[in-house]
């Protein structure tokens, strides 16, 4: 007969009601193992689960608590939270390890007057990011707050732009920040330091919001849907990069950390990793078979779902890949899948049109017609390349920019003339490569490149040639005969001097042909960053003005 569990030894989930033994919960990172959902996590616990061992040194312990407005029994609130939580206030913060990698670590406690934001805390905060900076480190805070502390009044109110102006200092020095959003993250703390994050991350579920679903009902009396202002809702509408699951967040932080490291130059390869790409005597007499193709041929082959895609070459490229959502602003457009990654070791930020390979895919990605919040998730991705410093490649293949009314309203024009006027002064090398349509503007957007390659059979252009045919010769029936005239090929444009280079397709870019393609790209890649390592970024970007200037 089991012996039955001692009342210390079993917790009950406050969201399935059942009940859990302790210890098993504990190894499965305070999730419970019956439905999924998340417990909140005191300061010392979340420390063990991200920091390596006895790595965690703390800093400004002994910070004076004042209350600023004399409101009656704060003091007398606050000392019976500090005996209750064994905390001296609502954060915690010092030096860390994680993985070896050096770090700056805070973590807010909901147990401490729900994680609320008074003078302590943002001065904890601030103070921490000012010795972050001066130390050249990276910060990472788990955000957990009800928002400002009301017993505080306008002092808490001061202490927002107090930790935001400290985070743009360490912004300014080039280093990173990330905060990882847990239940609840409402308020003050969400508008300020929060959402200032370089990468946001969030943990499944959690509650994140400027007013949470009480203040919104009390206030306006508007009854909130499921779901709302939880991480899942927070991806979607473009305001944090990534939901990872508690079990893997220790080794996301660590990737992150890994590939936001300073390096000098562009080309930091591993070491023998120089490989020469050989084709295959397949690959060799495939190409052979397919260099006929004429215009319109390419057009349709570009157009065939099976096509290999952006994500597919990515893939194969680049290890330690990290997909990053959102534009900050209203949405994530799937159309665009964009984020960090390593070729060879060398962090680049990696950006790709991705049109689908099914119906529902399709549907999903909008067939790869970027919308305004696709354009600038692009952009911030690009500008934060920029800030550390690591090379941009993109991989272009749109019919064009969505045209629908939403796109529109959401200023579809300036979205992308902002594409073309900052990736024009970028000071990093960027690297563009065709791979399938070249639509119009919609392309060019993620176009602007110090050196274009398109793909052999790939088509780039200033509209579609049945839109030619349609507005030139009054006949979409005659986009084949277009097509000819348009001078769209890889081959046209490299003889016109619009792009650098030519991929080989072995024969068309289909599942036997990825592999071949994708190394061929991947040793060019390598040449090209060696190219442009010993440039300053005044020089990049010169190079890139005078690209474009020349036409």
């Amino acid at each position: 007969m089991q012996k039955p569990q001692a009342a210390a030894d079993v917790i009950v989930c406050p969201v399935c009601k059942k009940e859990l033994i302790k210890t098993e919960v504990i190894i499965n990172k305070y999730v419970c193992y019956e439905c999924g959902s998340y417990f909140r996590v005191r300061t010392s616990n979340r420390i063990k689960m991200v920091a390596d061992k006895e790595s965690f040194t703390p800093w400004f312990d002994v910070t004076e608590f004042k209350n600023p407005l004399d409101f009656p029994e704060y003091d007398k609130k606050i000392a019976a939270a500090q005996e209750k939580t064994g905390l001296k206030e609502g954060v915690s913060v010092g030096e860390a390890k994680i993985y070896g990698e050096s770090v700056v670590l805070g973590v807010c406690d909901a147990r401490f007057l729900m994680g609320s934001m008074g003078h302590v805390v943002g001065e904890k905060i601030a103070a921490a990011v000012e010795r972050a900076t001066q130390k050249h480190l990276p910060v990472i805070l788990f955000c957990c707050s009800g928002g400002a502390r009301m017993q505080e009044g306008i002092i808490s109110l001061m202490q927002m732009a107090k930790t935001s102006a400290a985070l743009k200092k360490h912004s300014d020095a080039g280093l990173l920040y990330i905060p990882v959003l847990t239940d609840p993250t409402t308020g003050g703390v969400t508008a300020s330091f929060a959402m200032l994050g370089d990468v946001i991350l969030a943990e499944p579920k959690a509650l994140i919001g400027f007013a949470g679903p009480r203040v919104i009902e009390q206030t306006i009396g508007q009854k909130l849907p499921e779901g709302f202002q939880r991480s899942e809702f927070q991806l979607e509408h473009g305001f944090v990069d990534a939901i990872v699951e508690r079990r893997n967040l220790k080794k996301t932080l660590y990737q992150l950390l890994k590939l936001h490291k300073v390096r000098k130059g562009f080309a930091n390869f591993d070491t023998g990793s120089d490989r020469k790409f050989i084709p295959s005597e397949l690959m060799k007499e495939r190409s052979a078979k397919s260099r006929a193709f004429s215009a319109w041929e390419k057009v349709k082959s570009v157009r065939n779902t099976k096509r290999t895609a952006s994500v597919d070459y990515m893939e194969e490229i680049f290890d330690e890949f990290i997909e990053l959502h959102g534009d900050r602003y209203y949405r994530d457009d799937p159309a665009i899948v964009a984020g960090i990654a390593a070729l060879d070791g060398q962090p680049v930020t990696v950006i790709g049109i991705h049109k689908g390979r099914d119906l529902k895919d399709c549907m999903k990605h909008n067939y790869g017609m970027p919308s305004p919040e696709g354009y600038r998730k692009a952009l911030r991705l690009m500008k934060q390349a920029e800030k550390f410093n690591r090379p941009i490649i993109t991989f272009v293949n749109t019919s064009g920019a969505f045209c629908g009314m939403e796109a529109e309203e959401g200023g579809q024009g300036e979205a992308i003339a902002r594409n073309l006027y900052e990736m024009s002064g970028i000071k990093v090398p960027i690297l563009c490569l065709m791979i399938g349509e070249g639509g119009s503007g919609g392309a060019l957007a993620l176009a602007v490149g110090n050196e274009v390659w398109m793909m052999e059979h790939a088509i780039y252009s200033i509209l579609s040639p049945e839109g030619f045919a349609s507005i030139l010769w009054k006949d979409g029936k005659r986009a084949k005969e277009a097509a000819e005239v348009m001078k769209i090929t890889a081959q046209d444009l490299y003889r016109l001097n619009v792009v650098e280079k030519i991929i080989p397709e072995f024969g068309g870019a289909d599942e036997a042909s990825k592999h071949d393609i994708s190394m061929f790209m991947k040793c060019h890649m390598r040449e090209f960053l060696e190219k442009y390592s010993g440039l300053s970024g005044d020089e990049l970007a010169e190079d890139r003005y005078q690209r474009f200037r020349r036409f």
